[in-house]
């Protein structure tokens, strides 16, 4: 059996010389990837009806309490999904199969796909082992890669993946995760692996958390009758004396009821959220 450790330059070598890994019935490969797909599919245009979007779930128990309790008290949510980033959600699902693919082509072993997993109610289904080693696969943008490349997901997770694959591997009685993740942008492939028994790692203050402590703190913060404090403090617009949002809540459906005297200004970056004005900037104001 091949290790985990060899994965990504095991995919590189298939991809460059075309030739799978001895043992591999690419055939079969071809034909799961072919039914993935499809199931994929299936899920998204035919069995996609309404999900209870109140429930948690280990995919969402990692994110910042106030956006879980905004997420579970219903909220308004003052952005709606555009087609162009629905696009992207499909088109990442789809790489993340291809992933698997490739996976297994190269002479990998792929189990417990979508297994379900239970701790402390909360449920879950996990992408799978990769070589016996809980994995999520993701496809995600180049700032977001550079974290699963540098191992600095630990600092800075605003989506709570390290939460979510502690569920997963909690429920299967495993210290080690990791993640198979590819930058969308340009192909680069990394996989990240974290193991909570190694307390000598400079990461494990911020890994070793336990995942059933984080369930039921959760589940009590969502019934308090306030929000908790916001999930990050504006920062300073450069030396303007204006107040923007900071990058983690520019992007989060709930912004506008959190700031309610939010305003959006159009950079040619893109849109600068302000939370306070004191000098108006001299580009074009746009509807919240």
């Amino acid at each position: 059996m091949k290790s985990i450790y060899t994965l990504v330059d095991d995919i590189y070598k298939l991809v460059k010389t075309k030739r799978v890994a001895k043992d591999v019935d690419i055939d079969k490969c071809i034909d799961d990837f072919g039914e993935s797909v499809k199931d994929l599919m299936r899920k998204e245009f035919v069995n996609g009806g309404p999900r209870d979007y109140r429930k948690l779930r280990m995919s969402n128990i990692g994110r910042k309490d106030r956006f879980l309790w905004n997420h579970y008290n219903n909220v308004q949510k003052h952005d709606d999904m555009q087609p162009h980033t629905l696009v992207k959600f499909l088109y990442g699902h789809l790489i993340e199969e291809l992933l698997l693919f490739l996976t297994r082509a190269s002479g990998h072993e792929v189990t417990a796909e979508q297994k379900q997993c239970e701790v402390s109610g909360i449920t879950g289904s996990m992408d799978c082992k990769i070589d016996g080693v809980v994995t999520d696969v993701k496809s995600v943008s180049s700032y977001g890669f550079k974290k699963f490349k540098d191992g600095s997901l630990a600092y800075d997770d605003p989506f709570g993946y390290i939460a979510q694959i502690k569920g997963y591997a909690e429920a299967e009685g495993q210290t080690t995760f990791g993640w198979l993740a590819m930058d969308k942008q340009n192909g680069h492939l990394t996989y990240l692996m974290y193991d909570q028994e190694d307390t000598q790692a400079p990461v494990h203050t911020e890994i070793g958390f336990n995942i059933t402590d984080r369930i039921e703190h959760v589940k009590e913060m969502v019934k308090q009758p306030e929000p908790p404090k916001h999930c990050y403090q504006p920062k300073d617009d450069g030396k303007s004396g204006n107040k923007k949002l900071d990058i983690g809540c520019s992007y989060c459906a709930y912004k506008k009821s959190c700031w309610p005297g939010l305003r959006a200004f159009s950079y040619s970056t893109g849109p600068r959220f302000l939370t306070e004005v004191v000098n108006e900037p001299k580009v074009q104001e746009i509807p919240l």
